[in-house]
């Protein structure tokens, strides 16, 4: 396998999650070096590999965003042998990584307790939507009912709206934290030696991100959908411009922000009303009824960059046409192209972070096939002879 100079190169991860929080986890640490070695069976494959019409496209592209630079094995983990070449990978590994239902990994004997006993120092991830203990912890879930269960659903939207429900970003988000927790819980075996299970629910990382909503309601006080209006800021919001479906993001930081608003757009109406901040925020409708009314009479780009040059936070709301072909993202790597012997050449998002001193951060390569990377995981790790593996196979323990 190629050697990398990433910052968790080296690590390794035994990966048996599924569907979206749990992979893209997985998928950001093996973006920052770490190897991880993906078990599925072709009878039970990742949800994703399949084509989803519900995501608009009839083909796993959204298994293509979670499991790029992973290995794939097989192993049907419906039979004793199988679990047991399961824990030989485990015993190789830093990491092992599930996002089942509570009892799913017990059932199949591969609880932490079981996976200590192939590996004593192993850090064990567990993302689930409702955590491992806990009166809900049998609750299953998927993206927007984790933002429902943590209230952040109630509080996206309008106030005369219903709650909006998160996808993506919830899974996302999940996984995001998933993949700090894990590099903590690394980062303290290195000085302890000892195992640790990290146990995540998914639904706690939306009530983590409703912050001053919860200060509010536990000081007595409702809070409310507040659409795209901020409480310090205004105006604050998305207006549209002179162009069809072309949108402007706007916030007005102060005072002097506004100034330089109404000089770039040549508007000086002399309103008492919006000479402050507290004004502003005090007329809030009037004032976006003002501003959308100026910005309707824009060009949305060459608004945005006089106003960005200005001083004032303002930028088109881009497209994915917009993302695909900015110069900015692809001279920093966000955006690469990657391609294969079957595969055009396409554009995939890169790690967005970046190292002085390490190399090769981001997408080394691409999704791979269901137990593509069989004859180095078998062979070259666990000594696996041919007529071994095909004896397996012929059993169905690799399947």
């Amino acid at each position: 396998m190629k050697q990398v100079r990433a910052p968790l190169a080296g690590v390794r991860i035994a990966d048996f999650t599924i569907h979206a929080a749990g992979p893209f986890c997985t998928h950001l640490l093996s973006q920052l070096g770490a190897e991880c070695i993906k078990i599925e069976s072709r009878t039970r494959p990742d949800a994703f590999r399949k084509p989803h019409a519900v995501y608009g496209r009839m083909q796993a592209a959204t298994f293509d965003q979670v499991s790029a630079n992973k290995l794939s094995v097989r192993l049907n983990l419906k039979q004793p042998e199988a679990v047991a070449l399961a824990k030989r990978i485990v015993a190789l590994s830093d990491v092992a990584a599930e996002s089942f239902r509570p009892g799913v990994m017990k059932r199949l004997g591969l609880d932490f307790d079981a996976l200590r006993e192939a590996r004593s120092d192993i850090v064990l991830l567990s993302l689930s939507s409702c955590g491992q203990s806990g009166p809900d912890s049998h609750f299953a879930g998927y993206a927007p009912l984790f933002g429902a269960w943590g209230g952040l659903g109630w509080m996206t939207g309008y106030s005369d709206g219903p709650p909006v429900e998160m996808r993506h970003v919830m899974d996302h988000s999940a996984g995001v934290h998933a993949a700090l927790a894990t590099i903590a819980a690394l980062h303290q075996r290195r000085r302890t030696g000892r195992a640790q299970h990290v146990d995540l629910a998914a639904r706690e990382v939306a009530s983590a991100m409703i912050g001053d909503a919860l200060v509010q309601a536990s000081a007595g006080h409702e809070p409310v959908r507040t659409g795209n209006a901020h409480a310090a800021m205004a105006p604050h919001g998305i207006y549209a411009s002179a162009e069809p479906d072309r949108w402007l993001t706007l916030a007005v930081r102060h005072d002097e922000d506004w100034r330089n608003l109404q000089r770039v757009l040549g508007q000086f109406a002399d309103d008492p009303r919006f000479e402050t901040a507290e004004g502003r925020r005090r007329h809030r409708p009037d004032l976006d009824a003002l501003v959308a009314r100026w910005l309707s009479r824009c060009d949305a780009d060459e608004t945005a960059a006089r106003l960005q040059q200005a001083g004032v936070c303002a930028h088109v709301s881009w497209n994915m046409q917009d993302i695909a072909e900015d110069a900015h993202l692809r001279s920093r790597g966000a955006l690469t192209e990657v391609s294969a012997p079957d595969i055009p050449a396409r554009l995939a998002v890169g790690a967005p972070a970046r190292f002085s001193r390490s190399d090769d951060v981001g997408i080394r390569r691409l999704t791979p096939a269901l137990g593509q990377d069989e004859d180095y995981v078998y062979g070259e790790l666990l000594g696996l002879s041919s007529a071994q593996r095909a004896e397996l196979e012929a059993r169905e323990v690799i399947l």
